[in-house]
């Protein structure tokens, strides 16, 4: 599996965004400890400048022990490292529509910060090595099946249109059960294409699942750093954003993702221009007056 986190070298080394975003990142797969740990944090991050080991400790009711497993949780070297990190991010908070706001006009601004916020979080958590090696994967295929259920199954619908407007074989079928036959039907030269806000969609992972199974290389999109499908696939780009109360479900979420696929496709496009232009240019021009 290839997330954007890594396994291998120092503690540290290759921490992706900021330790905000990677405490957000991993908080559904933390232990209740860590989550605990994770609020205090959270709360204020500056102050945690001015603590010690034992004074997070003592106010998130764990142990030394667990702060320091806590941080090596974040790829971090230990606590040290992690005050480090929080006094050197000098980016503001990120505003978000959870603040009052006044009437529709005001309402429409907030938004419009919080999707900016979301876009520029994403640009710090997407692993550059990762998403090249994506762009390679499903540039390579034969086939590409988009696979996405709820809120993600429209960006699967528009990515699979995109794909094939530059010559790629991709489809993305609306139905579950197809999306499931599908991918376990695939060739060893195909590939899966999997989005998921929160990586633990039960049809989303049944599909990735079968793919992986008949031999198919398996991409995923998710919000989150660990969850079943990160595990589950061979490359995950992990796109985060924060999600605020004006947000149905992962509103925010589909922005960021739909602007990682948007870059996927045009990499694609640019490693072949020819078949890229042979297809959208002349077909889509078709249908204008």
């Amino acid at each position: 599996m290839s997330t954007s986190t890594t396994e291998t070298g120092e503690p540290g080394e290759r921490l992706s965004g900021s330790v905000r975003e990677r405490i957000r990142g991993l908080s559904p797969s933390l232990s209740p400890t860590g989550r605990r740990i994770a609020e205090v944090v959270m709360r204020d991050p500056a102050r945690i400048v001015e603590l010690t080991v034992t004074d997070l400790a003592v106010e998130s009711g764990t142990s030394m022990a667990s702060v320091v497993r806590f941080c090596q949780d974040l790829d971090l070297r230990g606590f040290g490292d992690l005050k480090l990190r929080l006094a050197a991010e000098s980016a503001r908070p990120a505003e978000t529509v959870s603040e009052p706001v006044e009437g529709p006009s005001g309402i429409l601004s907030s938004v419009l910060r919080s999707s900016a916020d979301a876009l520029a979080t994403a640009a710090s958590t997407v692993d550059p090595e990762i998403f090249t090696a994506v762009v390679d994967v499903l540039g390579r295929a034969g086939h590409v099946l988009v696979v996405g259920v709820g809120t993600s199954a429209p960006l699967a619908q528009d990515c699979a249109y995109r794909f094939r407007s530059i010559g790629l074989l991709a489809e993305a079928p609306p139905d579950v059960h197809v999306q499931h036959v599908g991918a376990a039907l695939l060739r060893p030269d195909a590939a899966c294409l999997a989005i998921s806000h929160t990586g633990q969609t039960r049809e989303t992972l049944a599909a990735v699942t079968a793919a992986r199974d008949a031999g198919a290389a398996t991409v995923g999109i998710t919000s989150f750093h660990r969850s079943p499908l990160t595990e589950v696939c061979d490359h995950a780009l992990v796109a985060g954003s924060h999600e605020t109360r004006h947000h149905v479900e992962a509103r925010a979420s589909r922005l960021v993702h739909s602007a990682v696929l948007d870059a996927v496709h045009a990499a694609i496009a640019r490693n072949r221009p020819d078949t890229a232009a042979r297809h959208a240019a002349h077909i889509v021009a078709e249908h204008r007056l």
